[in-house]
């Protein structure tokens, strides 16, 4: 297989010069996914950054990212591959006096095939980074698919034969947790947990993400979305909106975090009225009306 990374202090030091800040337990995780040739299943509350993990890895190596992005109802025709239906119609209606046998070769070849995310992965040639986004909101069936094309990266079209990767594919799933994902899937993969940054790590991150921050704004709004996330909250503030939090201080031209601009800015990273009401509550803020 080819070398990804060289060892886990490149794969950190690569998906630094991406402004992904990984700790040595991700960049562990990171490069033996690749030296291994297994699949990585990182796990953890949304918004702490599953996604933006996979994408960083494709960025840093120059590989093609992949997505399928997966959802309840999501099925083997959207994310392995289908036959265009529609324009194998027009070619049976062309026929015209032509043997069905033959007919029926024609439409099912490479020309009326419909690559789907799966499907494509394991075809393409070239560096590839796969992405399987929140595997947990798929149906329970998705995951039979998925066994028997990560055990073997390769997938049978009944119609084609077996189609078997050349260059196996940097796979990455995520998963937040919503169902426990099953047994066997998670046997074929290494096993990430990420949770939300140190203040001090997100601080970094907010640094290489936001460019002209002031470091102790940086610093404020870690802590803050510290704080935040310690309440009862329907749903915590993702790092992504600690990054659009920081933008949106710079837009306004703040320097510092005071108590009416953090009431003011909330529903950057706050999206509930509840959770909204309650950090003004435990916090002492202002209100913002």
């Amino acid at each position: 297989m080819t070398s990804w990374f060289t060892s886990p202090a490149d794969a950190g030091e690569r998906l630094a010069a991406v402004d992904y800040l990984a700790d040595d337990g991700i960049a562990t995780s990171v490069f033996l996914a690749a030296a291994l040739g297994k699949p990585l299943l990182a796990e953890g509350p949304a918004g702490v950054g599953k996604t933006q993990l996979a994408k960083a890895v494709a960025e840093a190596t120059g590989a093609e990212l992949i997505r399928l992005q997966c959802y309840e109802g999501l099925d083997e025709a959207r994310a392995l591959y289908e036959w265009n239906y529609k324009k194998q119609l027009l070619r049976i209606q062309a026929a015209g006096e032509q043997a069905w046998e033959e007919t029926h070769d024609d439409i099912f070849s490479e020309e009326f095939l419909l690559e789907r995310p799966l499907l494509k992965a394991i075809r393409r040639t070239t560096p590839t980074v796969l992405l399987i986004d929140e595997t947990d909101k798929a149906d329970v069936e998705v995951e039979g698919l998925l066994l028997e094309i990560l055990s073997d990266y390769q997938v049978t079209i009944p119609e084609l034969g077996t189609i078997a990767a050349t260059r196996k594919p940097y796979v990455v799933l995520t998963s937040n947790a919503t169902r426990e994902l099953s047994e066997a899937l998670k046997r074929r993969c290494l096993y990430l947990h990420l949770d939300y940054p140190s203040p001090e790590r997100e601080r970094d991150i907010v640094l290489a993400q936001v460019p002209g921050i002031e470091a102790s704004l940086a610093e404020q709004l870690a802590r803050t979305v510290a704080t935040l996330r310690a309440l009862e909250l329907k749903k915590s503030p993702s790092i992504a909106e600690t990054i659009d939090w920081a933008h949106t201080l710079i837009a306004l031209g703040r320097t510092d975090l005071d108590e009416a601009t953090t009431a003011g800015t909330l529903g950057v990273v706050l999206k509930h009225a509840s959770d909204q009401a309650r950090a003004v509550k435990e916090l002492g803020l202002p209100s913002a009306r």
